[in-house]
């Protein structure tokens, strides 16, 4: 392999019935690779779904509570959450207000910043209550265990 000009370039790649492929165009002058351009394709293809396999996907799981939920059920939403969280999910908790129920907006807050301070120490707000229409929500995501 060495520099050859374009001309030549190209009588090489169809000498071996391959495809000349433009690696650099910016630069002076351009720089070109002979191959099969099907097979670079394929192998790039392989190295993008390999890497896509190795990724870690993102479960998120959601727990609904409305404006006045009571201490028992509270408590069994809250053992749920923990479990999520040491099972590395993030957590989505959210305060549904339903009908007129919107006027208890600050009861849907204090019970989401509970929950917040409750998982302290299995997972760390990601985001604060924020109001979306008639939904108060909080994302917790789970702290890395060692």
């Amino acid at each position: 392999m060495g520099i050859y000009p374009v001309k030549e370039a190209l009588a090489i790649a169809k000498e071996q019935e391959l495809d000349l492929v433009e690696i650099s165009p910016n630069a002076n002058p351009p720089v070109v690779k002979v191959m099969d351009y099907k097979k670079f394709l394929y192998e790039q293809k392989k190295r993008d779904k390999a890497l896509k396999a190795k990724a870690t996907k993102v479960i998120i799981k959601e727990i609904r509570f409305g404006p006045n939920t009571d201490d028992h059920d509270y408590e069994f939403k809250k053992n749920h959450a923990i479990k999520f969280l040491k099972d590395g999910a993030k957590l989505k908790a959210y305060v549904f207000f339903k009908g007129r129920s919107i006027v208890f907006k600050d009861q849907g807050e204090i019970l989401l910043l509970r929950l917040a301070q409750d998982l302290e120490e299995y997972g760390k707000v990601e985001q604060m209550p924020k109001l979306e229409g008639k939904r108060m929500n909080m994302f917790i995501a789970p702290k890395k265990t060692k």
